[in-house]
């Protein structure tokens, strides 16, 4: 997958987990709950493009392992609103399924720079 087809994904992600935040219960936990899950859920796709224009391979890996961690904590959050019933778990299955494969691929990228820098 090349950057900018990773940069799209990211973006698509940010917009799928808006429109969730949006279509949420209007009560306190699922504001509270929606609020950090609409903070992680974009900041992947925002890391990931500063990840893009890292100055060194030092400040790359710092910054694909936030990436790595908001992908992973958009995880948490959408595990949270489905185990709390807050969402139908059908209707999170596909986003909580891609929040996997994001932290999956960016824990990868991690690594394979971690490496690389020996």
């Amino acid at each position: 997958m090349t950057n900018s087809e990773l940069k799209l994904r990211t973006k698509k992600f940010a917009l799928r987990i808006i429109k969730l935040v949006q279509s949420l219960p209007k009560d306190r936990v699922s504001e509270v709950i929606g609020k950090q899950l609409l903070r992680s859920g974009t900041s992947v796709g925002a890391n990931y493009r500063a990840a893009c224009r890292a100055r060194s391979q030092a400040d790359f890996i710092s910054k694909i392992t936030i990436v790595e961690e908001e992908a992973d904590e958009s995880g948490y959050w959408l595990e949270l609103i489905c185990e709390s019933k807050l969402m139908k778990e059908e209707k999170l299955a596909e986003i909580m399924k891609e929040a996997g494969e994001l932290t999956a691929i960016f824990t990868s990228s991690g690594k394979t720079a971690k490496e690389n820098k020996k």
